[in-house]
């Protein structure tokens, strides 16, 4: 198949630039059909200068307003993207600025005005442009008084012979390929391969979806004709993507299925409910019962568990380990850090001890002796005496050596921070293993049953009776003197302090970007911002440092995930401890960490989190009796942003947060980076940011309705739908696992 060749096989790719395209996963003809453009410019709407004036000005307008409303935004003075055709007025000059930089500017018009072009570094302008030449410019504009300005707009001649294009491709690049040279490449591989873009939906739902045909789309995705030609085809690429990915795991649900040979029929549960000094809540008791008929009954148990912060999943899991204890298996449990295999195994001790149930805890840090005696007690055959019934773990559990004789039940907590192959290798441990996968995640209902068809799904939709209301507030750097005073409160009350920057260290400034900055102001002068700026991230390791100044009587440390564990481990101790008032961190305290007397998380740059990921963040506080407290600092000031950090403040429900992140911004993050985790190589381009919630659940619906029809995807009619899922179960380790 030519969609397979390499693209050297297209005449202006040699062995150079076809090493430049692998660096982005362009290898083959196929891969240069599916490299879709990232934007789009739309340069046929034409606007004059007064035009693009007029527009600034009324931008101008509402900045005053807003400030003087007490609503001061950092809205740019640039326009949006926009077209205008100019003539030029005369001859460009040039001039040398500093560290040798060339500066080429001159004056065009049109008939309702001038403006005055700049270009740096592109000294070959001058040879470009002469009076008299007509230009189309693309870019941003702004203005300078009143006189209209624009710096290195995009420049295409206006000739009568040449028909310019309306919508313009911006694709992802590499090293020494231009958007030109890759519109090009694009252009020549779907000329190539031509006769092999050939539909593979079937029929029906075609023409039930009202979508275009494969060939038309592919073509129109890469030079559309027209705004309302794209929007057409972009639903229809979303719509396939979503629907070839669901199908896929439709189909792969249905081959998990298997006998179960460890049935465990003693499901009594009353000295287990006996020994908790709580009750369970209905949720809970619900996920009791549905994993106790899984165990008992005909299949392998093939669960998930999921439940907001604090809604109780170790309990749920806990039951799940008794009654395998009680029905003569062992049980194990992998948790992806030590400190939280640490947590598991003191809490599950605590719990089963009284009841002669025997925990064991297998880590990386664990003594050479002690790890052989737990091996040898795993590994033998009796669970009598003083062998080992439950093995709480890190990756340890499945290093080269470790044997879990009689292995009943696998759980594997925080699932999505482990790899495919990992959690594999703890169910081949023995073979047929009922397996519960815990997921703090809230996943929207529209998507459970489509993103993990092969497993059947648990949900603890409400949190226990009691549990410590969480005050969330949105601040911007103004509060920074309160914010600190506050640190020093909580710490003064004795309790202790999370805070959570993006970013571990400050990322230097090349030359270039320096260069850049400078002529960015010899340019359009000081007052000037980039369109779309967002404030400068809070680094962890300067953050910890400045606040250790301002603070010195507070005992303060940091971590970061790029620590070694050893180093990431201790650090965690001595704040769960107590040692440490206050802990500077990036993500890595997500996972669940207990510290009961945590009370104040402090989120910088907020706006750079996902709303799922902040929902994580908060249920590390709140886990004692004392008030609790989180707080998102950001100055950023879009609307979009405002709008996402108002809907975290304005409820503690995971699963709402979730179902708005899936309307806001579509299934992305959990169809994209988590996918990526989960569905081994299945990456969505178009639909991970699909906003239409009736096209994503009607391509669940279809996909499962195609299954259910043909679960071998054998008919005819699905010869062409069959091949793409057999590509993607081929990729997908997941799928095939």
């Amino acid at each position: 198949m030519k969609l397979n060749e390499p693209v050297t096989k297209l005449k202006n790719v040699g062995e150079k630039r076809a090493a430049s395209l692998a660096k982005i996963g362009i290898c083959t003809i196929g891969d240069l059909v599916n490299h879709f453009p990232r934007a789009y410019q739309n340069r046929g709407e034409i606007l004059t200068v007064e035009e693009v004036k007029n527009r600034l000005r009324q931008k101008l307008m509402n900045m005053t307003y807003d400030a003087m409303s007490g609503e001061a935004t950092k809205t740019s003075l640039y326009s949006e993207p926009c077209a205008l055709i100019l003539t030029a007025a005369s001859e460009p000059t040039v001039r040398m600025v500093r560290r040798g930089m060339t500066l080429v500017k001159f004056r065009a018009f049109d008939e309702t005005g001038t403006c005055d072009i700049t270009y740096f570094n592109m000294a070959y302008m001058k040879d470009v442009v002469h009076t008299g030449s007509v230009f189309r410019f693309f870019g941003r504009f702004s203005l300078m008084g009143n006189r209209l300005q624009a710096a290195n707009p995009i420049y295409e001649a206006v000739r009568e012979d040449v028909s310019l294009p309306s919508i313009v491709p911006v694709y992802p690049l590499c090293q020494s390929v231009t958007q030109k040279m890759m519109a090009g490449l694009v252009s020549d591989a779907l000329y190539y391969a031509r006769e092999e873009l050939t539909e593979f939906l079937p029929q029906r739902i075609l023409s039930e979806m009202e979508l275009p045909a494969y060939s038309y789309t592919i073509r129109n995705l890469h030079r559309p004709e027209s705004m309302a030609v794209l929007e057409a085809v972009q639903r229809r690429r979303v719509f396939e993507e979503l629907y070839f990915l669901f199908t896929a795991l439709a189909a792969s649900g249905n081959k998990k299925k298997q006998e179960n040979r460890r049935v465990m029929a003693k499901t009594d549960l009353s000295e287990f409910k006996k020994a908790l000094s709580f009750t369970l809540t209905d949720a809970q008791a619900r996920c009791v019962s549905e994993i106790a008929a899984d165990l008992s009954g005909e299949y392998l148990m093939n669960r998930m568990l999921t439940g907001d912060v604090g809604s109780g999943k170790t309990v749920v899991a806990a039951a799940a380990l008794y009654l395998a204890v009680k029905n003569g298996y062992r049980g194990a449990v992998m948790v992806p850090t030590e400190i939280l295999a640490v947590q598991h195994f003191n809490d599950l001790s605590a719990l089963f001890e009284p009841m002669g149930i025997r925990c064991a805890l297998l880590t990386g840090s664990t003594p050479k002796k002690e790890r052989d005696a737990i091996l040898t007690s795993l590994s033998s055959i009796t669970m009598e005496g003083t062998g080992t019934d439950i093995v709480i773990g890190t990756h340890s559990l499945i290093s080269d050596g470790v044997e879990i004789h009689n292995l009943g039940l696998a759980v594997i907590d925080e699932q999505h921070r482990f790899g495919v192959a990992q959690r594999a290798s703890l169910l081949e441990k023995c073979e047929g293993i009922h397996s519960l996968v815990m997921s703090a995640t809230p996943i929207p209902r529209t998507l459970t049953l489509a993103l993990y068809g092969d497993l059947d799904v648990s949900r603890i939709d409400e949190v226990p009776k009691g549990r410590q209301k969480i005050d969330t507030f949105v601040v911007d750097e103004g509060y920074r003197e309160r914010l600190n005073g506050f640190i020093k409160k909580q710490v003064d009350e004795g309790h202790q302090v999370y805070i959570v920057c993006p970013t571990v260290e400050e990322k230097k400034k090349s030359p270039e970007t320096e260069d850049a900055e400078e002529m960015a102001n010899v340019v359009f002068g000081d007052i000037f911002s980039a369109e779309g700026d967002l404030p400068p991230l809070k680094a962890a390791e300067t953050y910890a440092v400045e606040l250790a100044e301002k603070l010195p009587e507070l005992n303060i440390a940091f971590v970061h995930g790029k620590m070694k564990n050893t180093a990431k481990d201790r650090v965690m101790r001595e704040f769960s401890s107590g040692n440490v008032d206050v802990l500077v961190s990036t993500t890595v305290i997500e996972v669940g960490v207990n510290v009961p007397n945590a009370t104040l998380m402090i989120v910088e740059n907020a706006e750079r989190f996902g709303l799922s990921q902040l929902h994580q963040l908060r249920g590390r506080v709140g886990r004692g009796s004392a008030k609790s407290y989180f707080i998102l600092v950001s100055d950023a000031r879009g609307e979009t942003a405002r709008e996402r950090l108002a809907a975290i403040k304005s409820t503690a429900d995971g699963f709402r947060i979730a179902e708005y992140d899936l309307e806001q911004r579509g299934p992305g993050d959990f169809l994209g980076s988590d996918s990526i985790k989960q569905h081994g190589q299945m990456r969505l381009s178009l639909a991970a940011g699909c906003r239409d919630r009736g096209l994503i659940e009607k391509a669940v619906a279809l996909a499962k309705e195609t299954v259910a029809d043909d679960p071998t995807l054998s008919k005819a009619e699905n010869a062409g739908l069959a091949a793409r899922v057999r590509e993607l179960l081929r990729q997908s380790e997941n799928i095939v696992n």
